[in-house]
């Protein structure tokens, strides 16, 4: 069991690691890692769906999507992040209990009552401290998951703040819970580099094993290439949402319309109106077809077209996300 020393606190370069050591060593290893303000999507979600944009857009916080599935978390500089990485048989890698075990008991440990929810989730006293998740690859097995510590959860709150409702799709959907920190219930103060720190040894010993690991040259350029290529694009963290339908009204030449947009891969692919009579509904329509769903694409493509009072760009893409 190899534990491995990361101190980026880079989204972007966090998640990539977690797929490079993966798929690229074949030893057990277990890591502890800390990132900036930053959103971070199971593979399988409809991002758009999760998040709130006007919040994120304002605070510059990154959206990132991972390989395995679950739900939407929110990282910050006092949520630890945890990865365990271990080899097993096909078919009997997925098991939630065993890789939380662990976990729960290093907080038994600290005088916290911790426990595992029907899914996958830890509670206290029915509150959420951490989320988690799982991605095979071959014979290994990826669980990782998020501890609350000492996190800003006002902006946990607004990041992940959406208009769900208005979307539509099959798209894996986050469960929300209401969460708190793990440090409100600590019996002594501890920060969290210590936390940090004394989950390390914790799980050294749990696994009887001192083996470190620090990332090398090669490894920091294979991660960042991966980071390059994938982890930074649009289209993975963005487009690659599922098929989903988005519904909202809109005041047109003093009428509300109801439109409906159908997006494929992160491109606005269908544009209906459930009212006729708008004069310029066709126009608006080849505006928003086959561009990105995404506001800065919408507010130039729109600003390209006088529209004069009938409709505020603005305000539409408002609506819109």
């Amino acid at each position: 069991m190899l534990c491995v020393s990361r101190k980026s606190t880079d989204p972007y370069f966090n998640i990539a690691a977690e797929e490079y050591f993966l798929k690229n060593f074949e030893d057990n290893i277990f890591m502890f890692w800390i990132s900036e303000p930053s959103i971070i999507v199971g593979k399988h979600q409809n991002v758009f769906a999760e998040i709130n944009h006007g919040f994120i857009h304002n605070n510059n916080i990154p959206v990132v999507r991972r390989i395995s599935g679950g739900g939407t978390v929110y990282h910050d500089n006092g949520n630890v992040n945890y990865t365990m990485i271990l080899n097993g048989q096909p078919g009997k890698l997925v098991d939630y209990p065993k890789y939380t075990k662990p976990i729960i008991q290093s907080l038994k440990k600290l005088g916290i009552d911790a426990y595992l929810d029907k899914k996958s989730s830890l509670f206290i006293n029915g509150l959420k401290i951490s989320g988690n998740a799982e991605h095979v690859y071959k014979n290994r097995i990826m669980h990782h998951g998020t501890l609350l510590f000492s996190t800003n959860l006002e902006n946990l709150n607004m990041a992940i703040k959406s208009k769900e409702k208005t979307y539509s799709g099959k798209a894996v959907k986050s469960i929300r819970s209401q969460v708190t920190n793990i440090s409100k219930h600590l019996p002594e103060h501890m920060n969290i580099q210590d936390f940090k720190d004394y989950l390390s040894g914790f799980m050294k010993n749990y696994f009887q094993s001192d083996a470190e690991y620090i990332l090398n040259n090669n490894d920091i350029r294979e991660i960042n290439k991966l980071v390059k290529e994938k982890y930074r694009l649009w289209e993975w963290n963005y487009g690659y949402s599922p098929f989903f339908r988005k519904r909202f009204k809109y005041n047109m030449e003093g009428m509300d319309q109801d439109l409906e947009l159908g997006v494929t891969n992160g491109m606005i692919t269908e544009v209906h109106f459930k009212k006729s009579g708008i004069a310029r509904a066709s126009e608006l329509a080849t505006v928003l077809k086959n561009k990105r769903y995404h506001p800065d694409e919408i507010r130039i493509s729109m600003n390209s077209v006088k529209f004069a009072n009938q409709i505020d760009p603005e305000n539409f893409i408002q609506e819109m996300f």
